[in-house]
């Protein structure tokens, strides 16, 4: 495209209500600086907001949805929807998380912006799968229920991870432990990690945490074997 296609058209052949100030430049043959003053004065319209430095979105656009920002706001790196924010898309949580939780090949952190609250949390390469688009719009990915579960075991297990209490949770018949122990099975890099899914797996699917909020995720004084302690947080 050249020049003369202002930012309103560019953003229409996006065909998305989630952007950056690149895209936009790119498809309307314009500088980068020239983009983000054309996006700031539609944002005084109220036809846009900024997310962030570089992120914008259309929130009033019915294909919105505040999960569809996870990878624009990855820092490069690759994401996908998990943890409890993944267990409530899949109905297995009621309770609607308030931060976006996901988990990235990139570093842990937490990306606050004007549409909410990120918390991006490292995993090993290796075991960066699972997933796939979630619903029709097909504009995010989202982890299995049983990967979802699995990450959360997984980061429960660091030292200073907060993923040792949830709401509670309801794994009904479609929940297929079969699959959930093959992921836990594949954390080949961490032995100690690996069994401690594995029990905790256990637990759950003999229902020993049914009623319990915090569904098997124990403290550490509960859930670490005698002689041993939780890890540091080595996937940050």
């Amino acid at each position: 495209m050249n020049s003369r296609v202002n930012v309103a058209q560019a953003i229409r052949t996006m065909g998305s209500a989630v952007f950056t100030t690149r895209q936009i430049a790119a498809l309307r043959g314009g500088s980068l600086s020239a983009t983000s003053q054309a996006l700031a004065r539609m944002e005084q319209r109220g036809l846009v907001q900024k997310v962030t430095r570089g992120v914008w979105c259309i929130p009033d656009d019915p294909r919105f949805s505040r999960y569809s920002l996870v990878p624009l706001l990855a820092g490069g790196h690759r994401a996908y929807v998990s943890l409890i924010s993944a267990l409530h898309l899949h109905g297995l949580i009621e309770q609607i998380p308030e931060i976006v939780y996901a988990v990235t090949t990139g570093h842990t952190r937490v990306r606050k912006t004007s549409i909410g609250t990120y918390s991006y949390h490292r995993i090993q390469p290796h075991f960066f799968a699972g997933f796939d688009w979630y619903g029709d719009k097909q504009d995010f990915l989202v982890a299995t229920p049983e990967k979802a579960l699995v990450d959360s075991l997984y980061l429960s297990s660091r030292k200073g991870k907060r993923f040792g209490f949830f709401p509670e949770i309801n794994l009904g018949a479609g929940f297929n432990f079969k699959l959930a122990y093959e992921w836990a099975r594949r954390i080949e890099h961490d032995p100690w990690t690996r069994d401690y899914v594995l029990r905790r797996l256990e637990a759950l699917e003999k229902g020993e945490a049914a009623t319990n909020q915090s569904f098997g995720l124990q403290t550490e004084s509960s859930c670490t074997p005698a002689g041993s302690q939780p890890h540091a947080d080595n996937d940050q």
